[in-house]
């Protein structure tokens, strides 16, 4: 099958969050499967050429964006250490600023355009290399209008006749909503502008372009998929189009690179270790306690989260607990991320005030996060909604044991604890009364060390890589194209593609 990965970001080359992880992975499982894949994302200015080795390809395309303008883009090209290929849409104009999508002032004013431009230009993009996929796999907002231009523009294009698109939501609160001026730029008609399509109360949306036009739509995982149908809190006013589609919906979990993330090789370590070497852990530990400054000593737990610092996250919930945790238990907290400015000052007295318990980190520090990976006790997430989450499975698989919300990708992928059996610790989300219970669960079987470290070994032991999302996925793609598991190479037929 020839696979071609549509994004915004991507791993190793641009990230703002956990999309830019799965673009980065999944192309890879799909690619050990022996399928064609391919990525193509916007060439930003952080992106550095010399490194990557991003060479051009001699390609341009010309992109009318209304009002009789025409935008050209070059395209360039990399491969990355696996040898998949990487296309990137180079426009010095939309793409060579400081953010993927911000400046200093907040949001980029002309998003919108920006990214009606990039849809336009990978399809384009397709027929400059004369890559003719069977699959296009969309990824979030920014790449939104793709099926919509399949659909409706492309309709009776040769070169698409047979690309079937997959849109995959991974986090709904990012909508790409914006003014109906925009509808010149995106070369549909007024005719479009409806319910059924993209308009949303009076404006476009990228995302419910996708919703209405995909051939399938995916989300990061089952639970997810259910929360996102069921309520406006959870689907952000998209809920009845989800509803409406519910029968081309899929929540499939991301997986975890295992080479990324292995605590037997990992170079920002201490000491390497694995579940049957956890003795190697306690080095990692005490190199944690040392660089934050606390007193070095295996016997008070350190419980860890790195996270964006916002309300989405349940920072604001471990803000209101941390005064009772540390007046009923000895232990050290360290937090890494950024964010809300408010939140970050709440840490930052309490750091002041519990110098020797309570650090706090706002820099981009990836060494910082291994540490945390591999040498906390406990790692905190408190989420108030988690399409997904990848940074429990990280935490799993270092021997931090999890303590999350009991919400989307969490539900699916953290087993309640008991004395033999479970991975971690569930509380009611939204709850900080909850999230103090479900620590003070955590640090009594802590106290415990033989019963600590087998519920160790079972989280590290959990299987969270590629190959069983991977087959969904291909479940999905071969669903789309009109396939069946028995006859994959049969062509969608003719009343599929019209529908």
């Amino acid at each position: 099958m020839k696979i071609l990965f549509v994004a915004s970001e991507c791993v190793p080359f641009c990230k703002t969050g956990g999309l830019a992880d799965v673009v980065g992975a999944l192309p890879k499982a799909l690619r050990q499967k022996r399928h064609d894949v391919r990525i193509i994302i916007p060439k930003y200015r952080a992106i550095r050429g010399q490194e990557f080795g991003i060479k051009e390809t001699g390609e341009w395309v010309r992109v009318p964006m209304g009002w009789g303008r025409v935008e050209t883009a070059d395209i360039r090209a990399a491969k990355t250490e696996k040898g998949i290929p990487v296309y990137f849409v180079n426009h010095e104009g939309y793409f060579g600023r400081p953010g993927l999508y911000r400046g200093p002032f907040g949001d980029y004013p002309d998003n919108g355009e920006r990214f009606v431009f990039f849809c336009k230009a990978v399809l384009e993009a397709c027929k400059a290399m004369q890559f003719r996929p069977d699959i296009i796999h969309c990824h979030d907002w920014q790449t939104g209008l793709i099926p919509m231009y399949l659909k409706v523009l492309l309709k009776s294009d040769a070169f698409f006749q047979h690309t079937a698109s997959i849109f995959t939501i991974h986090n709904i609160i990012h909508q790409g909503l914006f003014p109906k001026t925009l509808l010149e730029a995106t070369g549909f008609s007024w005719n479009e502008f409806r319910m059924d399509q993209f308009e949303y109360y009076d404006n476009i949306s990228f995302m419910k372009a996708a919703l209405n036009n995909a051939d399938q739509l995916t989300t990061v995982s089952p639970t997810y998929a259910q929360e996102i149908q069921s309520s406006y809190e959870f689907g952000q006013g998209l809920e009845g189009a989800l509803r409406n589609h519910a029968s081309k919906l899929s929540g499939i979990l991301n997986g975890l690179d295992q080479d990324d993330w292995n605590p037997s090789k990992d170079p920002f370590l201490a000491a390497p270790f694995d579940s049957d070497h956890l003795d190697s852990r306690k080095e990692c530990k005490a190199a944690l306690q040392k660089s934050q400054r606390f007193t070095i000593d295996p016997s008070i737990p350190v419980l860890g989260m790195v996270a964006r610092i916002d309300r989405q996250k349940g920072v604001d919930l471990l803000a209101q607990i941390v005064t009772d945790l540390l007046r009923r238990h000895n232990v050290q907290i360290v937090l890494l991320g950024q964010g809300d400015d408010d939140l970050l000052r709440e840490f930052e007295n309490d750091a002041r005030q519990y110098p020797g318990h309570v650090r706090i980190s706002t820099d981009f520090n990836e060494p910082l996060a291994h540490h945390i990976y591999g040498g906390s006790d406990i790692f905190l997430m408190p989420s108030r909604f988690e399409p997904c989450g990848l940074s429990q499975l990280i935490a799993m698989r270092y021997g931090s044991i999890p303590v999350v919300a009991n919400t989307g990708g969490l539900h699916d992928t953290v087993i309640q604890a008991g004395s033999t059996s479970g991975t971690g610790f569930l509380f009611q989300s939204g709850s900080a009364p909850a999230l103090l219970g479900a620590i003070e669960q955590s640090l009594a079987m802590l106290r415990n060390s033989e019963a600590w470290t087998a519920l160790q070994r079972r989280a590290m032991n959990e299987d969270f890589s590629w190959t069983a999302s991977v087959s969904a996925y291909l479940a999905v793609y071969r669903k789309a194209l009109g396939r069946s598991a028995k006859s994959p190479g049969r062509p969608r037929s003719k009343l599929h593609r019209t529908k």
